[in-house]
C-alpha cells in the first residue's frame, strides 16, 4: 500500500493531510486503568477488546509468575513494569491517503484506515462547487389517462427550457421515459380486450399499460425531443397509485440505455398527479420477490415489472446516490403533502407544487430546482451491509461562511466555493469469528459524479511480534527453550507432585512451594490471584500491594507498586508518590520560592528561620519589632563616614543591603514594601543623631540611612513647646469672645425684628451717654374718626446718664 503514498504537491492536499487526525474514543487514562486491569482478561484479544487505550505485554519473563491479567494495562504502566514498547501489542490507528487519483470536485478520492474495536479515525473530505456544469435532464412522465392535458404541455418545453438553462449550464441534454403501473391484476383490467387498449370503452386508442418505457436517450437535439413528445399517447390502469418509484429506479440504474453522461449534473424529473406504490404493495398481485436494484430493460421496456416488488425508499435512495442523480418531483397540489413526507427519505430531492402543468411553470420548476440543489452540498456515508452494525460514522460540515451546520449539509454555496466535511469512523466490535476484516465505506456528495472510497482494515487478532507468541491463555503452559528453539512439551495443567520438580519452585532455604502463594506447574511457579493486587516473582515472593498508601490509595493513585516500592508518574515523587515535583505550590505572590525565606519540601514551604511562619514563610512578627537591633549597624556606617567605599567594613555586623539617602523621612515605599522609621541617637554629640528606615525584601533585611544629621537641643525644644501653648491659649480666648458676642446680639433682638426697650446693658467702654432718639412720634387712631386722625408729637432730647426719667 505504501507504494502509492507520495508527497503531495497540492497545497489543498497538504492541508487535508494536516487535518487527518487519529482519535481514540476510549476513556481517559485514569479511567482506562480500571478498564484494562481485570482478572477476567487472560488473552491478548481480550485485552485489546477492552478499549484502544489498553496494551498487552508479550515479554516472556514479564512479572515472572504473575497472572495473565497483569499483562494487560495502560502502556505507561507497562513501561514502568519493565515492558518495552517492542514487547507490547496495542491498538494502532492509521490513516493513509492515496494522492495518485486526481479530482476536480471531491478530494481525496481514496483513503485507507486501520482500526481496532473501540477506536476511531477522523479525516477531511473537501467538496468544491464548479461554476458551470453540463446538465442531463430526464423526463419521467405518468401517461395514465388523467395526465392527457399535462402531456400536451410538454410539447413546447424542450426549446424554451434549453434557452433558459443557457444562463446556468454550459450544455443541456434531454431524455424521456414514461410509466403507468405494473401490468398485472388488480392494477389493470386483464380482460383480453383491455390489455392492448385500456381505453376501449371510450372509443379511444390507448397504449398498453407498462411499468417503465424508455423512449428517448439523452440528446441535445431539442427538435427530436419535441417530436418524441408529440407521438406519445396515454394509457390507463385501475387503481389510483402509480408505479413512479419503480420507474425511477430503472431510469437511475440503466445508465447505458438512458445515456447519462459521466461529467454532467443529472436531474430526474418525475411528473405525476397521483401518489406512488411503495414496497410490499405488490403482494396484492402475488409478487413477493424483493427488487434486486438492477436494470431489467429489454427493447427499452422494463421486463421485471411483473416479477419483482416495488423498491423500498431506502433502496431507491441508495441507487440515486450511487448514480449521482438529483430527483425532482412535479406534482399537483392535491398530492403535495404525500410527496412532502417522501422527500425526507430521499436526499438530494426537490419537490415542486404546480397548480397546472403548463410549460412556463415546468420551466420555472426545473430552473429553481437546479439552482436550489446546486447550492446545497450534502454528503452521504454508507457502510457495507455486512458490517453496518459494527461501525459508527459521524459527519461535521464546515461551510464556506465558517459556520458548522447541524446536519450533513451546507446551503447557499456559491460557485468556486469549497465545503469541508470532518468525517469520523469508529469500530464497535469484531466479527463473530474474531478474524480481521476489510470493509468499504463510501462517502458520496449527493449529485456529484465523484466520491471518496474509504477502505477500513479491522484488526481483531494479535500478532505479538515476529515470533507470534502472545504468552496468553491460548499458549501451551509448558515450554522450554533449548538451543535457541522453542520446543513444546505435553500440556500439564495440574500441580507436579514429584519432589525433583518441586525443588525448582522453592526458594533457597525454604521448604514452602512458591512461597505459599502459588502452585508449581511444569517446574515453574504460577502465582495465585489476589484481590489486593498481583503476586509474581520466580517463587511468588513479590507483589504490588505492599507499597505505602497515600489518602487511602496505593501509591496515592499516582504510580504503580513494583517490588514493594512506588514507581511514581511524571510530576510526582516520594515514598507514596504524594509529593509533587513542581514547586508551583510554594510560589509566593512576589514570585519567590517561599518568599525567599525557606525551601519547598513535598509541595510545602519549610522556613529556614523559626521566626518565620505562614504557608509561604511570609509572616515574621518578631523580625521588625525593635529599631535598637540595627543601631550597631548604623553606628558602624557612621564611624566610616557613610561612604560606599567603606561600607564593606560593616558587613560582619550589618544587613547585606545598606544604602544612603539625603533625607529618608519623606520617602515612600514601593508596592508590597513596608518600611519602619527609626532614629539613631548618640550620647556623645547631638550631631550624631540620624534617621534610618528598615524593611525586609526578598527575605533579606535592608537599611536606608539618612546622610543628614537630625540634631535638636533640649532648650530649643522647650521654647517651641512654650510658644505653641501660648498660641493655643490666645486662639481659645478669641473663640470664646466671638461666641459670647453672638449670643448677646441674639438676645437684643425680638422675634418680630424690633429692639427691646426693657433696658440697656452697658459694656463699661462708654458710660457718659446712652444713645437715644431725638424725636419719637406716636400716632393714635380711632375706629370711626369724625373727620381726621388725631396725632400726638413728643420731643425727647438727649439726657445725661445720671438724670432721672420724668
Amino acid at each position: 500500500m505504501t507504494s502509492w503514498l507520495r508527497t503531495y504537491d497540492s497545497a489543498c492536499l497538504c492541508l487535508l493531510l494536516c487535518c487527518l487526525v487519529a482519535t481514540f474514543s476510549g476513556e481517559s487514562f485514569s479511567a482506562g486503568d480500571s478498564v484494562c486491569r481485570s482478572p477476567g482478561v487472560t488473552s491478548c484479544k481480550d485485552c485489546l477488546s477492552r478499549g484502544p487505550q489498553c496494551a498487552w505485554c508479550f515479554k516472556e519473563d514479564f512479572l515472572d509468575g504473575a497472572g495473565l491479567s497483569q499483562r494487560c494495562d495502560l502502556p505507561v504502566n507497562l513501561l514502568k513494569r519493565d515492558c518495552a514498547l517492542e514487547f507490547m501489542e496495542q491498538s494502532e490507528v492509521k490513516v493513509e491517503v492515496n494522492a495518485t487519483i486526481s479530482s476536480t470536485q471531491v478530494s481525496p478520492r481514496d483513503i485507507s484506515i486501520t482500526l481496532r474495536p473501540g477506536s476511531a479515525a477522523s479525516f477531511i473530505v473537501s467538496v468544491k462547487q464548479l461554476e458551470r456544469y453540463p446538465v442531463d435532464l430526464y423526463y419521467l412522465v405518468d401517461v395514465s389517462a388523467s395526465m392527457q392535458e399535462n402531456l400536451d404541455q410538454l410539447k413546447t418545453v424542450g426549446v424554451a427550457l434549453s434557452l433558459r438553462m443557457t444562463e446556468h449550464s454550459s450544455d443541456l441534454w434531454l431524455g424521456f421515459g414514461s410509466f403507468v403501473d405494473k401490468p398485472v391484476s388488480p392494477y389493470i383490467n386483464v380482460h383480453p380486450s383491455k390489455i392492448n387498449n385500456p381505453c376501449s370503452d371510450f372509443e379511444i386508442r390507448c397504449r398498453p399499460a407498462h411499468g417503465f418505457h424508455h423512449v428517448l436517450s439523452m440528446t441535445s437535439n431539442m427538435s427530436e425531443f419535441t417530436r418524441v413528445i408529440k407521438r406519445q399517447r396515454i394509457s390507463g390502469n385501475m387503481d389510483t397509485p402509480e408505479g413512479g418509484l419503480d420507474a425511477m429506479l430503472q431510469a437511475a440504474v440503466c445508465q447505458r440505455a438512458v445515456g447519462w453522461r459521466p461529467e454532467a449534473k443529472r436531474l430526474l424529473l418525475l411528473m405525476t398527479d397521483q401518489p406512488s406504490h411503495l414496497a410490499l404493495d405488490s403482494r396484492l398481485a402475488g409478487i413477493v420477490v424483493p427488487h434486486d436494484g438492477l436494470c431489467h430493460l429489454e427493447d427499452n421496456v422494463y421486463k421485471g415489472s411483473t416479477r419483482m416488488d416495488h423498491p423500498s425508499l431506502g433502496q431507491l435512495s441508495d441507487k440515486l446516490l450511487e448514480n449521482h442523480i438529483y430527483s425532482i418531483f412535479a406534482v399537483e397540489k392535491q398530492q403535495y403533502q404525500w410527496y412532502e413526507e417522501l422527500m425526507r427519505l430521499l436526499p438530494g430531492s426537490y419537490l415542486g407544487k404546480l397548480g397546472l402543468f403548463q410549460a412556463p411553470n415546468l420551466i420555472d420548476l426545473v430552473v429553481d430546482a437546479y439552482k436550489r440543489l446546486l447550492s446545497e452540498v450534502v454528503v452521504s456515508v454508507s457502510v457495507e451491509d455486512k458490517a453496518v452494525s459494527r461501525y459508527w460514522v459521524s459527519v461535521t460540515p464546515l461551510c464556506p461562511d465558517g459556520s458548522t451546520a447541524a446536519e450533513n449539509s451546507c446551503t447557499g454555496v456559491q460557485p468556486d466555493q469549497t465545503v469541508y466535511f470532518n468525517i469520523t469512523i469508529g469500530q464497535h466490535s469484531c466479527p463473530d469469528d474474531g478474524k480481521d476484516e476489510d470493509v468499504t465505506v463510501m462517502v458520496r456528495p449527493v449529485g456529484y459524479n465523484e466520491s471518496t472510497v474509504v477502505r477500513v482494515r479491522s484488526k481483531c487478532q494479535c500478532t505479538c511480534g515476529p515470533a507470534g507468541q502472545c504468552r496468553d491463555a491460548n499458549a501451551s503452559p509448558c515450554k522450554q527453550t533449548q538451543n535457541g528453539n522453542n520446543q513444546e512439551e505435553r500440556p500439564n495443567y495440574g500441580m507436579i507432585k514429584d519432589s525433583d520438580s518441586n525443588k525448582n519452585c522453592k526458594a533457597d532455604g525454604s521448604d514452602v512451594v512458591c512461597s505459599g502463594r502459588g502452585v508449581c506447574e511444569c517446574g515453574r511457579c504460577v502465582c495465585e490471584q489476589s484481590r489486593l493486587g498481583a503476586v509474581y516473582g520466580k517463587y511468588c515472593e513479590l507483589d504490588d500491594f505492599s507499597c505505602p498508601y497515600e489518602g487511602g490509595l496505593l501509591c496515592g493513585s499516582r504510580g504503580v507498586c513494583v517490588l514493594g516500592q512506588c514507581v511514581c508518574e511524571d510530576g510526582w515523587t516520594g515514598d507514596s508518590c504524594g509529593c509533587p515535583v513542581s514547586t508551583a505550590t510554594c510560589q509566593s505572590s512576589n514570585g519567590l520560592l517561599c518568599s525567599g525565606r525557606g525551601k519547598c519540601v513535598c509541595g510545602k514551604c519549610v522556613c529556614d528561620d523559626p521566626q518565620h511562619s505562614g504557608d509561604f514563610c511570609e509572616r515574621c512578627p518578631a523580625c521588625q519589632s525593635t529599631c535598637q537591633s540595627y543601631w550597631t549597624c548604623v553606628g558602624c556606617h557612621l564611624s566610616h563616614g557613610l561612604t560606599q567605599k567603606e561600607a564593606g567594613q560593616c558587613n560582619h555586623t550589618c544587613a547585606p543591603l545598606v544604602s544612603y539617602m539625603d533625607d529618608v523621612s519623606g520617602r515612600a515605599g514601593q508596592a508590597g514594601e513596608m518600611w519602619i522609621h527609626c532614629m539613631y541617637i548618640s550620647n556623645d554629640s547631638c550631631r550624631n543623631s540620624f534617621r534610618f528606615q528598615t524593611s525586609s525584601k526578598s527575605g533579606q533585611a535592608q537599611l536606608l540611612i539618612s546622610t543628614r544629621p537630625d540634631c535638636v537641643s533640649s532648650s530649643l525644644r522647650l521654647v517651641r513647646t512654650f510658644l505653641s501653648v501660648c498660641a493655643l491659649t490666645v486662639l481659645c480666648g478669641l473663640v470664646v469672645v466671638a461666641v459670647s458676642r453672638l449670643l448677646l446680639q441674639k438676645r437684643r433682638w425680638s422675634p418680630g425684628g424690633t429692639v427691646e426697650d426693657a433696658g440697656y446693658h452697658c459694656t463699661g467702654k462708654d458710660l457718659s451717654y446712652i444713645p437715644t432718639t431725638n424725636e419719637k412720634t406716636v400716632t393714635y387712631r380711632r375706629d370711626h374718626p369724625p373727620d381726621r386722625p388725631v396725632e400726638m408729637h413728643i420731643q425727647v432730647s438727649k439726657m445725661p446718664l445720671g438724670d432721672p426719667w420724668q
